[in-house]
């Protein structure tokens, strides 16, 4: 299959000096593909890089590289739409203006055109921001704009290396995590949605790690009727995102 997944060439960077330059500059980097047999001194700096600056990145085969048009020598970085943001920036200046956080977790939500809805449904709803891990989530590309209808250009998304983490850190902040799960027989009703939140949602297929669910303050499940028995993550999200908006309006 072509790699060319509907990039323009400006999307691109070819070359292990040309992708080491561009992460240090500052370039929003979506991610790095890294020919798994490469070596050299060259290659040592660019993974040295890659680490330090919390790049996402991936080791394959040389074939997978193939049909990317280029001269890439082995390494080929794809450039974000978006800027990404620091939670540790967003947060305190969330509370310094008087609000109380309102954040949405996304555990490795992997498919574009779900992470994009989910990103609409959070900026309608009035979310601060979207926090991702920095491995496992949905590309964020021209696709997954247009699927959020342009709420990618508006609601601050954050990518972070652990979710674990960072859901620590924000316990310790007086921010409430409350995930979204079938694994619970609390109604989504009868929970308080209310003051420093963080809702989290899980991968379309496993749902929310086991470690995010022992570090949430509450679980709750959307009420269903019918007999299939679960809704698409984006579906989900947007409800809970929106009871979340009708406990905080009230």
């Amino acid at each position: 299959m072509k790699e060319r997944e509907n990039r323009k060439s400006t999307d691109l960077f070819f070359g292990t000096r040309a992708v080491i330059e561009a992460i240090r500059s500052g370039k929003e980097i979506e991610k790095v593909l890294v020919q798994q047999d490469l070596r050299g001194a060259l290659v040592t700096e660019l993974r040295k890089t890659i680490k330090q600056y919390a790049v996402p990145s991936q080791n394959v085969p040389e074939k997978r590289l193939k049909f990317i048009e280029g001269n890439h020598q082995g390494v080929i970085a794809y450039l974000s739409p978006i800027e990404f943001q620091n939670i540790e920036d967003i947060l305190p200046a969330i509370y310094e203006k008087g609000e109380d956080p309102f954040l949405l977790i996304c555990d490795r939500v992997s498919d574009v055109r779900n992470f994009g809805a989910i990103c609409r449904s959070a900026e309608c709803a009035g979310a601060h921001a979207i926090i991702i891990p920095s491995k496992g989530s949905a590309e964020i590309t021209a696709d997954a704009v247009k699927t959020s209808a342009g709420a990618l250009m508006r609601i601050p998304v954050c990518r972070v290396k652990s979710l674990p983490a960072l859901a620590e850190n924000l316990k310790e902040s007086g921010v409430k995590l409350i995930s979204c799960t079938e694994k619970t027989e609390t109604m989504m009703h009868g929970a308080n949605l209310k003051g420093p939140l963080a809702i989290i949602v899980g991968n379309e297929e496993v749902g929310i790690s086991s470690t995010l669910l022992n570090l949430s303050d509450d679980k709750v499940k959307i009420p269903l009727k019918g007999e299939i028995g679960s809704l698409n993550v984006s579906v989900a999200a947007g409800i809970i995102l929106f009871e979340a908006l009708r406990q905080r309006d009230v």
